[in-house]
């Protein structure tokens, strides 16, 4: 009896010693795990960064800068701004930044944005212009706004080449379509907005 209850009492703490470290394995298994994961997000973040983001970044960096020295977003902008007086002009001004050609250009440095927004609101303060332009003529400058992100964005979603051929067109031109129809929906919006008390 002594000896069959000696053998019994190892295999308890060999039993307690299996489970304590079947549970180490599982924790140690569950942290692997999430470290792997982990490593892993990092890697394909970095490599994303590394094919689309910097790409990116250096395209807008070159436009930035010929638009800059060329002084060439300074001249568009000043050219399309008496235009901003009424709503046939801010629809003008809508159509002309999204075109499917210029918006992608236009929209990094957002020259055209700054300037006219700029001299509109200066005049709004002057009172050449009723304050109610305000509104539609947000939305009359900036239709080219992530145009020129389109390729980066369509490729962060791990887009298929033939997808970016047929998607960059088609959003730069559903923005020259829904451009105007927003300068409209606004400018209508904008009635009795500035109501004089």
């Amino acid at each position: 009896m002594s000896a069959t209850t000696e053998t019994r009492k190892p295999s308890k703490g060999v039993g307690a010693a299996n489970k304590a470290s079947s549970v180490l394995v599982r924790v140690g298994k569950a942290v692997g795990g999430v470290v792997g994961v982990l490593y892993q997000a990092g890697r394909d973040t970095i490599d994303t960064v590394i094919r689309n983001i910097i790409p990116f970044m250096a395209f807008v960096s070159v436009i930035v800068g010929i638009v800059n020295y060329t002084g060439l977003g300074n001249l568009l902008a000043n050219f399309v701004a008496p235009l901003a007086s009424s709503l046939i002009g801010l629809l003008a001004i809508c159509i002309f930044c999204a075109i499917p050609v210029l918006s992608p250009v236009l929209g990094p440095g957002a020259v055209i944005a700054q300037v006219v927004g700029v001299l509109l609101g200066t005049r709004i303060g002057q009172g050449d212009i009723p304050p109610q332009y305000a509104l539609p003529a947000l939305f009359a400058i900036n239709p080219q706004v992530g145009c020129d992100f389109i390729p980066v964005g369509l490729a962060l979603g791990e887009a298929e080449p033939e997808t970016v051929e047929a998607g960059v067109p088609a959003v730069l031109f559903s923005r020259l379509v829904t451009g105007p129809i927003a300068v409209v929906i606004a400018y209508f919006a904008s009635f009795g907005l500035y109501s004089s008390n």
